[in-house]
């Protein structure tokens, strides 16, 4: 599931992607030097979803955890776990090329600027849905979140909360009904400034 898609998940989403639901999601960049960085995604799908996904093959355009350099981990309780990492120069790392794109850029005091803006994650869940549609997918994603995170030996500044498991990240935790309804409090940009 790409971060571009997030904000608009809506009556498409009900026909299309419905089985995309239960899905929790984290983006994580972890700067490793002025020019380089880790990016790793993740998305788990719920053990019911999961397994509907699964029995039914290849069918659709947009599969959970097909693509190049996606590696599934099948999990005890029977969820889904998709992963993909790259690492390298800011310009060689995989993220969707439309929406929310995450800018890299080196500064000149040595430190690198990550910013993601928050526009294109927001939905209009609702809008043009009819009310069963709207109630059924905030339902199928009640209790899911998008997760945010930036890291790097030390951070500089940002707009985000420390991270509670580690001082080397910052981030965010966010519903993704609050996303898909167009509710999240969010600034016109997330952003940490990172020293590797």
């Amino acid at each position: 599931m790409k971060l571009a898609l997030i904000g608009r998940i809506a009556g498409a989403l009900a026909l299309t992607m419905g089985l995309a639901g239960c899905i929790d999601m984290t983006n994580d960049i972890y700067v490793t030097s002025p020019t380089t960085a880790k990016a790793t995604i993740t998305s788990t799908m719920s053990a019911d979803i999961y397994a509907m996904v699964k029995a039914g093959g290849n069918q659709g355009d947009d599969p959970f955890c097909k693509g190049e350099g996606e590696t599934l981990t099948e999990n005890a309780d029977g969820s889904g776990t998709c992963v993909v990492v790259s690492e390298g120069d800011f310009t060689e790392l995989k993220f969707d090329d439309a929406g929310s794109k995450p800018t890299i850029v080196s500064q000149a005091d040595g430190t690198v600027r990550i910013g993601i803006p928050t526009k294109d994650m927001m939905g209009d869940l609702g809008a043009d849905d009819d009310p069963q549609t709207a109630e059924m997918l905030k339902q199928m994603f009640e209790g899911r979140f998008l997760t945010i995170r930036f890291g790097g030996r030390e951070i500089v500044e940002s707009n985000m909360d420390a991270a509670a498991d580690s001082n080397q990240y910052v981030e965010i935790k966010i519903p993704f009904v609050e996303l898909m309804n167009g509710t999240a409090v969010l600034p016109e940009e997330l952003y940490a400034v990172i020293r590797p």
